[in-house]
């Protein structure tokens, strides 16, 4: 057994798999989980999504409460579940962004590209949504469906549609495999990024097990991934990140791994023992870090809840923090923002909350 262990890993090391170390050094650092400061008539709610543009100012995707439902003649439309919150670098509440907008309804992940324009990943309205700097919609990829089933209400459909002939069947998914695999229709997205040529990275996620790849302007260019736990295939696709080299880190949360590929889809390695890998970030400047959390899913025994640094070679600089309710611990980690290296904005799902962390490494 010995000898098929060290054979294992030197397997491992020659096939370029990083492993990260068993001792693990603690990085000391303080939070700030009450910086957000909200007018009394608004509330903070899960926070699937923090980000910071280049001036600082703060933005969190939250998911507020129970989504509105309109009932037509035959069709149910389920709105307005999510809402955007900018915050100076204060956090001080500067404006609500997109306030009833279509496209809000269960809140995944908020990102800020180079140019300053605010991106929302939404999970069951299956969009990725751009705005510019003032809060206008630029852009739409994927598409909310037209009718969603609503638990004891009849959804009619003609005879012949999509999904049965009628009656109260469940809505036809988007996103299907095979279809969703080579198209721009997602099915509950989680995360998005972009290279150094605007062109755009879709982690297409919960539903599909894919990255989706778009140019700058929005028209589909390809996808690479499926279901499975071999080279290139995912269970669950819960962030991705792009280094200055165009490199393109997916967390692979189900898997446990972070597998990496060039701009194109071609596999190149993958980082192991870091836990179940959620949200994932990568720090600017000429020294890149990657950060990634292991505290999704929260059933798994081996998410301790912990924030991992590490080189982009995979090596662990480190961690930080654990599991709970307390400052300093974590609960459900969705979103990192790493724009400083060892000043970080962690957004978490469990605690509904948004803490700001400051590293001293």
């Amino acid at each position: 057994m010995k000898l098929y262990l060290l054979n294992l890993l030197a397997s491992m090391l020659l096939s370029g798999i990083t492993v990260a170390a068993q001792s693990t050094p603690e990085i000391r650092f303080d939070s700030e989980p009450g910086l957000l400061k909200f007018p009394d008539n608004i509330h903070l709610g899960e926070a699937a999504g923090v980000a910071t543009d280049s001036k600082g100012n703060i933005f969190v995707y939250t998911r507020t409460g129970h989504p509105t439902i309109s009932i037509g003649t035959s069709r149910a439309f389920a709105h307005g579940g999510s809402r955007l919150f900018e915050f100076d670098r204060n956090g001080k509440f500067s404006r609500e962004i997109g306030q009833g907008l279509y496209g809000f309804l269960v809140a995944q992940q908020v990102r800020v590209d180079p140019q300053d324009n605010i991106w929302i990943v939404d999970q069951m309205s299956n969009m990725v949504i751009k705005f510019d700097p003032s809060g206008q919609v630029q852009m739409l990829l994927g598409r909310k469906a037209e009718a969603e089933r609503i638990p004891g209400l009849p959804l009619n459909r003609p005879p012949g549609a999509p999904g049965g002939g009628g009656g109260e069947g469940p809505a036809a998914p988007r996103g299907l495999p095979g279809a969703g695999a080579q198209s721009d229709i997602f099915q509950r997205p989680t995360d998005v990024a972009w290279d150094a040529a605007g062109n755009i990275y879709v982690a297409d996620g919960y539903g599909n097990a894919r990255v989706a790849k778009f140019d700058k302007d929005g028209k589909f260019v390809k996808s690479w991934g499926s279901k499975g736990d071999a080279q290139s295939q995912f269970n669950t696709v819960h962030g991705i990140a792009i280094d200055a080299q165009g490199n393109v880190y997916v967390a692979d949360s189900g898997n446990k791994r972070i597998q990496i590929f060039d701009r194109d889809g071609n596999f190149k390695t993958y980082i192991l023992n870091v836990g179940s890998p959620s949200a994932i970030c990568i720090t600017r400047g000429e020294h890149q870090y990657l950060y990634s959390s292991n505290s999704n899913p929260p059933e798994d025994i081996d998410a301790d809840g912990e924030i991992y640094k590490l080189e982009l070679t995979g090596q662990v600089v480190g961690k930080f923090g654990r599991a709970g309710k307390a400052p300093t611990e974590f609960g459900t980690v969705n979103a990192i923002d790493c724009r400083n290296e060892n000043e970080l904005y962690v957004g978490e799902i469990g605690n509904w909350r948004v803490q700001k962390v400051t590293l001293h490494p």
